[in-house]
């Protein structure tokens, strides 16, 4: 595949991935062990210690996992921008 366009590499990565996906009977317990780490991860931050009660690390947990997907969304639209030629 290396004489392929990245048109036709992001082609055939969507097609792989509508394969996989249409063939899953439950694409949320497919997913869950990737959540369970990044759900791991963000406590690890927020509570390097284990020093937290449980509910106050589930609060900080679904805080850190906002705060990390709003920095990806930001770093989304400014690489769109950039991409447009629009200016910061």
């Amino acid at each position: 595949m290396s004489g392929s366009t990245p048109s036709e590499r992001r082609l055939r990565a969507q097609i792989a991935a509508n394969s996989r996906w249409a063939k899953e009977p439950d694409r949320s317990a497919a997913t869950a062990p990737a959540r369970a780490g990044l759900d791991a991860r963000f406590a690890r931050e927020v509570d390097p210690d284990g020093v937290l009660a449980p509910d106050e690390l589930a609060k900080r947990v679904d805080a850190a996992r906002r705060a990390y997907f709003q920095r990806l969304a930001l770093a989304s639209a400014k690489a769109r921008r950039r991409k447009r030629g629009d200016a910061d």
